[in-house]
């Protein structure tokens, strides 16, 4: 039979329902008989001792909050019981021993990819198109028109034929999705616009280059078209001193026009159009070929999380992280507002007293931006997280960490700096979920395992994004969005280890193009850069 409640760590004093109880319930659970003082719904937080005033409230084994005033024992926790509260850290306090789980299994495993003259190997092989600066981003929707219905045999979109049949008054016609096929076998052709490049503090012009420079270097990337107006603050210097900077003997092409230098947008898109095609069949001829999965960089991801995520979702990421990592790959873990309360335990996993003080740095100039804006790490959890059972940051922050395992933390990376270290990587970005997934791929990740609790369709137009679900009703009512389901954790029936092993082997199969991942399917291409500075 389900256990109805489950403590996480051996040390915590609230535990999780793992189904809906009610006031009255008796539920047993540890050799005692907690009675339900008020309905509770699943996913949320029980309280399994009386706490006074200002006591610590324990989950994952970190503090996660104290109680705003008396929480009785058998009580739901919510957000008017509850102050965020997270320790404090002081630096590297203990040393760091690693044993890396059996990967006997995957040693001789290969993944097919397409393997790039720097040595990396992509999952996909995609030509980009993308602007400098928003002031391009019409030409890019028209290159984006012309390309996509020439090079694609689309089946008409079935939304226009629902409309179409709605104004002729002929009732509502059954939906389907739009069926493509490629012109090219062996290469996609995506497209980014951005808000950015121009008008903001000129760091964030220097961002941006960074970011934009990093999807150039992506091993998914077969080569790309890029669009500058001329005068705007990202020049086309400082995105070529960008790509020199992550890879000076990139050997990928990479077009560049400049419409104020050329003239009219007729003569700019007649000669984009003839040089971009000859690249892009070009990269047609590059195929798919037999690579070792340390060729792996995979993102670790989340957004729409509830209250089974760091149960069930995050630490199956978290095996496959360390799974990855024995292999001599590389997993990358984001997201620093949402690595608020767990700090300590990341910095002890630090190689080396320069990462862990780069990660302490990065994180306090974080906060300290975050609150000179007015707001706090306290405010990141959104409602639907709450309504969920994540009813503190620090709350949040525990489950979210459970995505990159256990194994050393071998490098740090600030927003936009590119991989270069095989093993686990912290990586500065927001907690908001695409322009986190955003950052991952400029940093190089080739795949990306994303958890969701609630439901997301955030996808990527470069790198692969696998959506894991924290529970089987998710899957159940959102299967079109979602492409691994965790939800056996939570009923018992399967281990985390056994899970991960599962979500490997998807993992290989969408690495070599042999399963389409549901934002694939979708045509989901999310990208949103940070802004970290103001306009001007």
């Amino acid at each position: 039979m389900q256990n109805k409640i489950i403590k996480v760590n051996s040390s915590d004093n609230i535990a999780v329902a793992l189904v809906n109880l009610n006031a009255g319930d008796i539920v047993s659970f540890e050799g005692e008989d907690i009675s339900i003082l008020s309905d509770t719904k699943s996913k949320h937080k029980i309280a399994l001792q009386r706490f006074e005033s200002g006591d610590r409230i324990i989950m994952y084994g970190v503090l996660v909050g104290t109680a705003n005033g008396v929480i009785k024992k058998g009580s739901v926790l919510t957000t008017g019981k509850v102050r965020h509260q997270s320790e404090k850290v002081f630096g590297k306090t203990a040393s760091f021993s690693w044993t890396p789980p059996n990967v006997g299994k995957w040693k001789d495993s290969t993944f097919l990819g397409y393997h790039r003259e720097d040595g990396q190997v992509g999952t996909e092989n995609v030509w980009l198109f993308f602007p400098l600066v928003f002031c391009e981003n019409r030409n890019i929707e028209v290159l984006k028109e012309i390309f996509e219905k020439e090079l694609l045999k689309q089946k008409e979109n079935p939304y226009r034929v629902l409309l179409r049949s709605l104004v002729k008054g002929e009732g509502e016609g059954e939906v389907k999705p739009a069926i493509s096929e490629n012109v090219f076998n062996n290469v996609d052709v995506k497209f980014i616009t951005h808000p950015g490049g121009c008008g903001g503090i000129r760091q964030d012009s220097e961002s941006l280059a960074k970011l934009l420079a990093g999807y150039v270097n992506n091993p998914n990337v077969a080569g790309a078209t890029v669009l500058s107006l001329g005068c705007q603050n990202l020049q086309i210097d400082i995105f070529k001193e960008a790509l020199k900077t992550i890879n000076p003997k990139l050997k990928k092409p990479v077009l560049i026009y400049e419409q104020q230098q050329i003239g009219t947008v007729d003569e700019m898109l007649n000669i984009i159009i003839k040089e971009s095609y000859e690249g892009i069949k070009t990269a047609n001829n590059i195929e798919r070929k037999p690579a070792p999965l340390s060729k792996l960089k995979i993102g670790l991801e989340c957004g729409g999380s509830d209250g089974f995520s760091g149960i069930s979702a995050n630490p199956t990421l978290g095996h496959v992280s360390d799974l990855i990592v024995a292999l001599k790959g590389t997993a990358v873990l984001a997201e620093f507002p949402e690595l608020c309360g767990v700090e300590q335990e990341l910095v002890n996993r630090c190689v080396d007293d320069n990462k862990a003080n780069k990660f302490l740095e990065l994180m306090k100039a974080y906060e300290k931006s975050v609150v000179d804006a007015g707001s706090g790490f306290d405010m990141n959890p959104s409602p639907g997280n709450i309504k969920d059972g994540l009813i503190t940051d620090a709350m949040k922050s525990a489950g979210a960490a459970k995505k990159g395992g256990t194994s050393p933390v071998v490098d740090v990376l600030d927003y936009g700096e590119y991989l270069s270290e095989n093993g686990l990587n912290l990586l500065c970005t927001p907690g908001n979920d695409v322009e986190s997934t955003t950052a991952l791929v400029g940093a190089g990740a080739n795949v990306v395992l994303f958890t969701t609790g609630l439901g997301t369709p955030t996808g990527n137009p470069v790198a692969p994004v696998i959506k894991v679900s924290s529970n089987t009703e998710l899957a159940k009512k959102m299967p079109d969005i979602i492409d691994f389901e965790t939800g056996p954790i939570i009923r018992g029936e399967k281990s985390i280890e056994e899970m991960a092993e599962e979500l490997l082997e998807l993992i290989i199969d969408v690495a070599s193009g042999k399963v389409k991942t549901k934002a694939n399917l979708l045509n989901q291409n999310d990208f949103i850069p940070w802004k970290r500075g103001v306009s001007l």
